[in-house]
């Protein structure tokens, strides 16, 4: 057996210096990346990148010396960024392909070290590593230098994570995909009581995520009495973008809309002057739809928060390393 795990750490070193791998592990793909901190600033470099899909693969553990051979190299170390939560030496994630268990990892892999963090946590820790080629502003607005970040993202269930700024910044984790969904009267009513009970509870990420697509989807079609064609979210999100089927558009359009409501919501809760970042491969592929559809409207629509919001930027980053690079950001500044 192993050291105890602690506060999603397992046998943790005072402070890495030697290279060591990063990874950022969802539901559908696994990022790995070896990283080695530069001498001079401490800064993570990440000199081999490669991008795996989980169902192709037996366990984490396999992916990970795959690249290790493949790349001839042994670190004794991995920073692991991923959505949900550690819990007696297991990450607790329901929409993994494979159970992770931190002990036998740890062993199969050969690694002295293993620290855990929530992958939304990891993106935030990347905020100021990305330049203007990897973003698309949605909402204008003039950011405060000095203001907290919002990280928001749908990918295999819905992330957000506050970045705070200062020497050094700090990330706030939160569970803010959780919050209920707030369905105005009129069709987003009825809309919501096909996702679930009409007294019960439905969040957020229950629409706003891959999944969550093809259910509003679903949704939609119960609705206006129509079969639901498609069975994968990129094909509706494809259909869409090609303006060839009225029920795919109609679901992207209410995607973003509630997307803009939450949006909102989030960057009111914690005052995220600094703007709102939304990240994932996902809505960079639907940029366009984003900037001319109801997301702002609904962003915006807040009552006498609206001139806050005014003043707070929206941006889409595209960064495949995204989630690789701030869970080395953080293991650095640890």
């Amino acid at each position: 057996m192993g050291a105890p795990i602690i506060a999603g750490t397992l046998g943790r070193q005072s402070r890495p210096v030697s290279p060591f791998l990063a990874a950022d592990v969802g539901g559908t793909h696994a990022r790995i990346g070896l990283v080695v901190p530069d001498v001079a600033t401490g800064q993570p470099d990440i000199v081999f990148y490669k991008v795996y899909r989980c169902a192709e693969h037996a366990s984490l553990a396999e992916i990970l010396c795959s690249f290790c051979r493949d790349h001839s190299v042994h670190p004794d170390a991995l920073v692991l960024a991923c959505a949900g939560f550690v819990e007696h030496g297991v990450v607790i994630n329901e929409s993994l392909a494979w159970p992770v268990l931190l002990d036998r990892l740890r062993i199969e892999g050969g690694f002295a070290s293993i620290d855990v963090l929530n992958d939304f946590e990891a993106f935030a820790h990347a905020v100021g590593h990305f330049g203007e080629e990897n973003s698309t502003l949605i909402v204008d607005g003039v950011a405060n230098p000095d203001g907290p970040v919002a990280v928001v993202g749908p990918g295999t269930g819905l992330g957000a994570a506050l970045w705070l700024p200062g020497r050094p910044a700090r990330v706030l984790h939160t569970e803010a995909g959780h919050m209920e969904l707030a369905a105005r009267p009129g069709i987003e009513q009825t809309i919501r009581a096909q996702l679930g009970p009409v007294d019960g509870y439905v969040p957020y990420d229950r629409v706003l995520s891959g999944p969550g697509l093809l259910r509003l989807y679903r949704a939609l079609a119960a609705v206006q009495g129509v079969p639901a064609t498609f069975a994968d979210p990129g094909e509706i999100t494809a259909m869409a973008l090609a303006g060839m089927d009225a029920l795919a558009t109609q679901t992207v359009d209410q995607f973003c809309r509630w997307l803009g409501a939450f949006c909102g919501d989030v960057a009111i809760a914690f005052n995220a002057s600094g703007g709102v970042c939304l990240a994932g491969g996902f809505l960079a592929r639907i940029t366009s739809i984003l900037r001319s559809g109801p997301f702002t409207e609904r962003f915006l629509d807040k009552g006498v928060m609206r001139s806050f919001l005014n003043s707070t930027p929206v941006f889409v980053v595209e960064h495949g390393q995204l989630g690789v690079q701030g869970a080395a950001n953080w293991r650095l500044a640890r």
